[in-house]
């Protein structure tokens, strides 16, 4: 069930707290700062009985240290020092609850509007009006920063019960990341892997969702918000509009990594000015914090808010997140050299800690470091790989489905129309054949299927692959299209815990209960 926070004004009677004395103001229509209301938004008050809204980006990792890994950038670019393709991990700040195995983080629904703007920086409050939620322009970054500080202090003033909290820390707002605003520009979970690395989100026709190319879409003006369609996760006007400024500095791209130079400030997305082809997910641009003796300022670019926490929230989370620590790339989370009685990283601890020249405990610590570095490096592309594997047996459980049933109609279709007909029919003989055909593709397919499993099995063992399993079907629940999956992987799920149990080869079975999967009709 979706949390909803409702302004804190309902709860004073129209009367807010601004700065250090009393503003009644008049409270704001939704279509101003919510045109287009959903039951998963999440709303925040305001100063001046205002509002915003966010969304959650969900991420399916429940601990402390879990991240996902993700691939930014777009290869093949023009500009590739600028935005080929690397390697990054997201992660969520909240939890669902304890027993959940997914995080998310908050990102504004909508630009921060003019009207949003006026409400946190002047000292009386704007009456609200549909002109004035339009994007805010012609700030600067260190305007950004301050106008989320002006927020963060209102809020805890005003409606810190209402800020999603992790660990009871309440949570603040600042300006995205490059990786927490990419991964919600490309849809984060609510799309494949395909659709994510393609240069946009799935959309039938850009100008149905991004304002840009001047007279061509915008007519070489900035729109109101919440006029055009959302992307996958319920974000307006990502992509175009107004570009949108991050919280970190621009580096440039080292192939496979950011360099280690951090310039000026960020900005992502295009604008209401830029060509199609620019209206990407990989577009960011940087741009000097000074123009001259001022800030720089642009009449292009905006903001937009994230809801994020602290990591470090109490005594207990710190120890969660140095047990967790302890164990990435340890060997004693390898069952393999687990059984044999060898851990590796432990032992390289053990001679630093036993040994008294200096130069030698540091070289051994050194390279008990870069193992550990290592064995998580090949974990996480393990889990990936195991994530496939699930991906692909769901897949298959699918097509044995399809191709079972096929066999059993045709199969019941001969019997019915071929019993005690001559053997030189024509029409039988061609049926017969179709059958013979089929069967032999359906025992290619169950072969496959079959090896498939067992190399999973065996690759990988039940431990990692029941961890992957808990996380695949997060990944299926949040995105709806790929939803109708979820009782196939159940049912190669069911196929594989067989074999794990008794290492026995059934076939028969694993067809069978791939046959016997129900899809829920929508």
């Amino acid at each position: 069930m979706s949390r909803r926070f409702f302004p804190v004004s309902l709860l004073l009677g129209g009367s807010l707290l601004l700065g250090s004395g009393l503003a009644c103001a008049e409270s704001w229509p939704e279509n101003v700062y919510n045109p287009k209301p959903d039951k998963d938004d999440v709303i925040l008050p305001m100063p001046c009985n205002g509002a915003m809204v966010f969304r959650k980006i969900e991420i399916p990792m429940a601990n402390p240290l879990d991240d996902l890994p993700i691939t930014l950038g777009q290869d093949g670019d023009e500009w590739g020092f600028v935005e080929h393709s690397y390697p990054a991990f997201i992660a969520g700040s909240f939890s669902e609850g304890k027993q959940s195995k997914r995080r998310y983080y908050l990102m504004a629904k909508y630009d921060m509007t003019t009207l949003q703007y006026q409400a946190l920086m002047e000292g009386t409050c704007p009456t609200p009006s549909r002109k004035l939620s339009i994007p805010i322009t012609s700030i600067s970054w260190f305007d950004a920063i301050n106008a989320s500080n002006k927020y963060n202090e209102w809020l805890r003033n005003n409606a810190q019960s209402q800020l999603p909290k992790e660990d009871r820390v309440a949570g603040f707002v600042r300006l995205p990341t490059e990786p927490e605003w990419e991964f919600a520009a490309r849809g984060g979970a609510k799309v494949n892997t395909a659709e994510f690395r393609d240069v946009r989100y799935p959309m039938d026709n850009v100008q149905n969702y991004e304002w840009y190319s001047g007279s061509q879409s915008s007519n070489n003006k900035i729109q109101l918000i919440g006029l055009l369609r959302p992307n996958p996760l319920g974000l307006y006007d990502m992509l175009g509009n107004v570009s949108e400024m991050m919280f970190t500095p621009f580096y440039l791209n080292k192939l496979n990594r950011l360099h280690g130079e951090a310039g000026g400030f960020v900005v992502r997305g295009g604008n209401y000015l830029s060509d199609a082809d620019s209206i990407r997910s990989s577009s960011r641009k940087e741009m000097n914090y000074y123009d001259g003796s001022t800030p720089m300022t642009s009449k292009t670019t905006g903001m937009r808010l994230v809801v994020v926490s602290p990591i470090m929230t109490s005594t207990q989370r710190v120890k969660a997140i140095e047990k967790s620590w302890q164990q990435l790339g340890s060997s004693a989370g390898h069952e393999t050299q687990a059984a044999k009685g060898h851990d590796t990283v432990s032992e390289l601890g053990n001679l630093a800690s036993n040994t008294e020249d200096k130069n030698l405990k540091n070289k051994l610590n050194d390279l008990e470091g870069q193992l550990r570095a290592s064995n998580q490096k090949q974990e996480e592309e393990r889990a990936q790989s195991i994530r496939a594997s699930l991906n692909l047996g769901a897949f298959l459980c699918t097509k044995l489905q399809d191709d079972g049933k096929f066999l059993d109609f045709i199969t019941q279709n001969y019997a019915l129309l071929c019993k005690g007909k001559d053997a030189n029919d024509q029409n039988c003989t061609m049926r017969k054949n179709k059958l013979v055909d089929q069967n032999e593709r359906l025992t290619q397919l169950t072969g496959y299927y079959a090896s498939s499993l067992v190399d999973a099995a065996s690759l990988y063992g039940e431990k990692r692959l029941t961890e992957q399993m808990t996380v695949f079907t997060q990944m299926l629940s949040l995105n709806k299209r790929l939803s109708g999956l979820t009782p196939f992987l159940n049912a190669h799920w069911q196929n594989q815990k067989q074999y794990l149990a008794d290492g026995k080869i059934n076939t028969a079975a694993w067809l069978a209960r791939c046959k016997q999967v129900s899809i829920a009709k929508p």
